[in-house]
């Protein structure tokens, strides 16, 4: 399979904290589409591509604005810290995938 790599834009006006995340007892990480939506839009790419392809495209697009709002000056976002500490956790380990809580 090969990889492209696209250029995504936050549009200005959107703050991450918009996507208001939350975290599912079943581990499951949720968030408003609508923002993700206006993302695409902004970036001139189909919501298919984030929407109907493997999660860690969309995680990708959200990590990264994580961190870019982080770097920026912007408030934590609990779940999302969780999930960058999970992230590392897993990389530490060098395991290349992620089992749901309670499934290890």
């Amino acid at each position: 399979m090969q990889r492209q790599a696209v250029k995504v834009a936050i549009p200005e006006d959107v703050e991450f904290s918009e996507l208001n995340l939350v975290r599912h007892t079943n581990g499951d990480v949720g968030f408003d589409w609508r923002v993700i939506e206006r993302i695409c839009e902004a970036s001139s790419l189909p919501v298919e591509l984030l929407r109907n392809t493997h999660e860690d495209n969309l995680a990708g697009v959200i990590m990264q604005w994580y961190l870019l709002h982080r770097v920026h000056g912007g408030i934590p976002d609990p779940v999302a810290e969780q999930l960058v500490h999970e992230a590392l956790a897993e990389e530490a380990a060098g395991q290349s995938f992620s089992y749901q809580p309670g499934r290890a």
